[in-house]
């Protein structure tokens, strides 16, 4: 299993936010990409380990809203301080706001 893993759920419609890319970063580096199931999950990102650090999870969310989407973009930063520990970033997304937390 990935050690980062999220889940994108479209709170205006009540759906699961399907097709949304996704992108793990750590210093201005890519290392890992992927894009939300029918579920609106992503459990396959990767890698399976990280070390302890900020990492960040930038959601392309242009498409999915559309193109007079407020938020075309939402990267969220995050803290790894437990490397063998599995970190679950979910986001709540509207036209007009977004909410994350630190899942299970």
């Amino acid at each position: 299993m990935s050690l980062v893993t999220t889940h994108v759920l479209d709170t205006a419609r009540g759906v699961p936010a399907a097709g949304i890319p996704v992108r793990l970063y750590a210093d201005g580096t890519v290392l890992a990409e992927g894009v939300t199931d029918d579920d609106g999950r992503l459990r396959d990102l990767g890698p399976d380990q990280l070390d302890a650090g900020v990492y960040k999870l930038t959601f392309d969310t242009a498409d999915y809203l559309g193109p007079d989407a407020f938020f075309p973009e939402v990267t969220v930063s995050f803290r790894i301080l437990d490397p063998g520990a599995h970190h679950h970033v979910p986001v709540l997304l509207s036209p007009f706001s977004y909410s994350t937390y630190r899942g299970s």
